[in-house]
Parts: structure tokens; C-alpha cells; sequence
């Protein structure tokens, strides 16, 4: 096989494998609100919903300065409105320090544990503890490393000299410690932090007296001032970890090893009620504060009677997330029951949720939609494709044509062009059918397949709908 041959395999590898990293809602990066919580029409990826942002932005604005928790926010709507957009939005804007756990309604049956038990891990993984903590730190710039290798036992052995713009200090090595500066590429001039419980090394950059040592330096170099004052400082180190992790490590032998092991299993109450106590005497001492997040349940309709019971009760507690749900249904059965309800949830928890609805896209944003996904996917389309596409988008469904743009490039590649034309587009639009396409499929052939069970006026009435 020729170079060349391998080079296009081994580049196009490339190209798929970075394809499938993009996911339905990665091109979201935000709510698309301005300072006043004004919705832009297109921003940080999205599109319309103008109200239903709005909505969620002022949510968004209570939780961040702590005034809410233990609320309920339904999001509702047909298929397809931008419902796990807007929560992946809220998500983005909230940012890492505020936790945030997404949920299927349907992965509460398939978990080895009860429901209940399922729902409570859910709650504790949102809320947040952001503890305090002083730590002892030496800081300084490296003047001089020497390191001595001992020529009958190998062992390294040596010493570092630190400074700062008041004083300079030697400091034997260890074995440990030789390592770790290695690893981290230390030399001369470099700012550097060594905490003393723990022995962890961290570059800071390069000291700004240093910077005319090279002619050229990378840009990832960074540099800084020499630190002032004393070598040894103490440092105050913020933590942030939730409620579920700390019960983990506590009801585990194997202690913070068992996040990583993923076979959690049921966590006694016990442990809890201590942990809870632990960290109301730490919010009194002033060593942590408790950190609301959001718990979002998407398909909130799948829960049956036994789970809302929870929410129900779960929800009034002192802490308790913010738990936004989402869901297509109407006016149907609640799960576990005879009754019908609206959105399939039980009247006495929809009265504690606040509803923002969704409403379906017009045929400009559809288009605005499958602009911006052509883009994060690095598809190249013409005009006239995506006035096609756009058409098909409003006639069948919004899902349907995205699932277009990257079977069409990969017919586009097929024939050798660099951007995807109509005929691209037909040819993947005969390949694939819609659901009004399957539906009249099955009305044609209803004789050929097993286990019909459906009448002639039935198949009708979906095709209508």
C-alpha cells in the first residue's frame, strides 16, 4: 500500500472520530441573554425561544445568588422546542462551580436499587459544599537546583534554593520531591508553590527578571512577578464537592477510591443524618457553605405515583436543589395510575413547579437552527440545499433534517465535492424516511407485517396527526 494511501485512511479516521464527539446539544454555550436578561434572537447557540429564555434566565439569576432551592421548574412542550437546550444552556451559564446532574426519567427503573434511594443519590449529587480550608505554602522563584546521583546506590539526593524579593532559603530534596520537579520541568527562574502537608509541586510561570533569557519563548509560556514577603505563607484553598461524594467516601472501606469503582449501591441513612450534622457544625464555624444546584429530570413522565410522592416531600427539605423536569406529554395517565393529569404529573406537584412553556419554530429559525449545526459539524452547504433542507425541517421535523447534514456530506465526499449540494440532500432524503413516510409505509403493506393490531381509521388519524 502506498504512503499516501495510508495518510487519506489514517486522516479520515480522524475526521469520523471527531464527528462523533459532536452531540445534539454541543453547540449549545449558553442562555444567548444580555445583562438585562434580554434574549438575543441568536446567541451562544441559540435560536427563538425568546420567552421560554427569558424565564429561564431569571431562574438562573436566583440560583446564583443563592435566593432559591428546593423549587420545581417544568419545561414543557412538543418534541423537538428546545427543552434539553434550554436546561444544557442553564448548565453552561451556571458554570463548573455549581453542580448540576442530568436524569432520564426511565433510569430511575434500571438502577441495582430502589427508586427512592435513586432520587435521593440524584438530590445530594446537586447540592454543593464549598469548604474552606488554610493551607501552609512555600512560594517562591527557583534561583539554583542541584541534584547528586549516588554512584553505588542510585539514590538522588539534593537541594533547592527559593527566593523571594525579601529573602532566599535552601531546602534539602528527597526522593519524592526530585521527581516531581522533574516531571514538572523546573529550572531556574521558575515561580513555583510547594505545599508542605502534601509535598505537590505547581509551576506558576516564569519570573518576569527572567524573560530576556531567550531570544523566543513559547505562548504557553506565562510570566509573573517574584512573590514578597516570606517564603512559607499560609494560603486559604477552596474546595467545592457535593453531598453524595462525601456520603461515598464515608460509607465505603476503600474511601474516595470507590467514586472511581461505580458500583456504589445503597447508602445508609446513618451516614447521612452524620454527614448532615458535620456540615451544619462546619457552616457554623464558618469552614463551608452549602452550594444549591440544579437537579434536571428529563421525560419527568416516566416516574410513576411512588416517585412524585418523594419529590413531593423531598422538595420541602432545608437542602434541596433546584429540580428543573422536562416533558412532551399533554393530558395523560400518571404512571402507576388510572388518573389522567396534565403533563402526566400530579396536580398538588404541579402547583409547586413553575411552568415555562416552549413554543414550535417557525420556518426562519429552523433554518438559523441547521446554520448553526452545519457549522459545529464543519459542513460546507449551498444555498439552495438549505432552503431544501430548511423544508424539510418544517415538513417533517427539525430532528429528521439535522440527522440530514452529516449522511448528506458523507455523500458529497462520496462524489468528491467540498460542500453539499440539493442533490446530496435528495439522495439521503430517499435513503431515510421520516415518520409520515414510515407510517404510509406500514398503511401500504399492513398485510405483510406481524402483529398488526392497529385499524384502518387508527393509521388514519396518525397519519393526520
Amino acid at each position: 500500500m502506498s504512503t499516501a494511501g495510508i495518510h487519506s485512511k489514517v486522516q479520515e479516521v480522524k475526521d469520523l472520530t471527531r464527528i462523533e464527539r459532536i452531540g445534539a446539544h454541543s453547540h449549545i454555550r449558553g442562555l444567548g441573554l444580555d445583562d438585562s436578561l434580554e434574549p438575543r434572537k441568536i446567541s451562544q447557540g441559540m435560536v427563538g425561544q425568546l420567552r421560554a429564555r427569558k424565564s429561564a434566565g431569571i431562574i438562573l439569576t436566583m440560583i446564583r445568588e443563592g435566593k432559591i432551592a428546593g423549587r420545581a421548574i417544568l419545561i414543557g412542550g412538543q418534541p423537538g422546542t428546545g427543552k434539553t437546550a434550554i436546561a444544557m444552556g442553564m448548565a453552561k451559564s451556571l458554570g463548573e462551580e455549581t453542580p448540576f446532574t442530568m436524569l432520564a426519567g426511565s433510569e430511575i427503573f434500571s438502577l441495582e436499587m430502589s427508586k427512592t434511594e435513586a432520587l435521593t443519590q440524584a438530590f445530594r449529587k446537586s447540592i454543593g459544599v464549598r469548604i474552606r480550608e488554610e493551607a501552609e505554602i512555600i512560594e517562591g522563584e527557583v534561583v539554583e537546583i542541584e541534584i547528586d546521583k549516588s554512584v553505588s546506590s542510585g539514590a538522588k539526593t539534593g537541594k533547592i534554593t527559593l527566593k523571594t524579593t525579601e529573602m532566599e532559603t535552601v531546602y534539602d530534596l528527597g526522593q519524592k520531591m526530585i521527581e516531581a520537579i522533574q516531571k514538572e520541568k523546573i529550572v531556574a527562574g521558575d515561580i513555583i508553590t510547594i505545599d508542605k502537608a502534601s509535598g505537590k509541586i505547581s509551576k506558576l510561570g516564569r519570573s518576569f527578571s527572567r524573560s530576556s533569557d531567550y531570544d523566543n519563548v513559547g505562548p504557553q509560556t506565562r510570566f509573573v512577578q517574584c512573590p514578597e514577603g516570606e517564603l512559607q505563607k499560609r494560603k486559604e484553598v477552596v474546595h467545592t464537592v457535593t453531598l453524595h461524594e462525601i456520603d461515598v467516601i464515608n460509607s465505603r472501606t476503600q474511601g474516595f477510591l470507590a467514586l472511581f469503582a461505580g458500583d456504589i449501591g445503597e447508602i445508609k441513612p446513618e451516614v447521612r443524618e452524620q454527614i448532615d450534622q458535620k456540615v451544619a457544625e462546619w457552616r457554623e464555624e464558618g469552614r463551608a457553605e452549602i452550594v444549591p444546584g440544579v437537579l434536571f429530570i428529563d421525560e419527568v413522565h416516566m416516574l410513576d405515583i411512588e416517585c412524585f410522592s418523594f419529590l413531593n416531600r423531598a422538595l420541602e427539605s432545608d437542602q434541596a436543589p433546584v429540580v428543573i423536569m422536562a416533558t412532551n406529554r399533554g393530558i395523560t395517565k400518571i404512571r402507576g395510575t388510572e388518573y389522567l393529569s396534565p403533563h402526566g404529573l400530579p396536580i398538588d406537584l404541579l402547583d409547586r413547579a413553575l411552568i415555562i412553556t416552549t413554543d414550535p419554530y417557525n420556518q426562519k429559525e429552523i433554518q438559523q437552527i441547521l446554520e448553526i449545526r452545519c457549522q459545529e459539524e464543519d459542513v460546507e452547504i449551498t444555498e439552495d440545499a438549505m432552503s431544501l433542507l430548511t423544508k424539510i425541517g418544517k415538513e417533517s421535523s427539525l430532528r429528521y433534517g439535522i440527522h440530514l447534514i452529516t449522511a448528506s456530506n458523507l455523500v458529497a465526499i462520496k462524489r468528491k465535492s467540498h460542500e453539499v449540494d440539493v442533490q446530496d440532500i435528495r439522495k439521503v432524503y430517499s435513503l431515510f424516511v421520516d415518520i409520515k413516510r414510515s407510517v404510509q409505509f406500514l398503511k401500504d403493506f399492513e398485510k405483510e407485517f406481524m402483529f398488526h393490531e392497529v385499524s384502518k381509521e387508527e393509521l388514519e388519524a396518525m397519519d393526520t396527526n
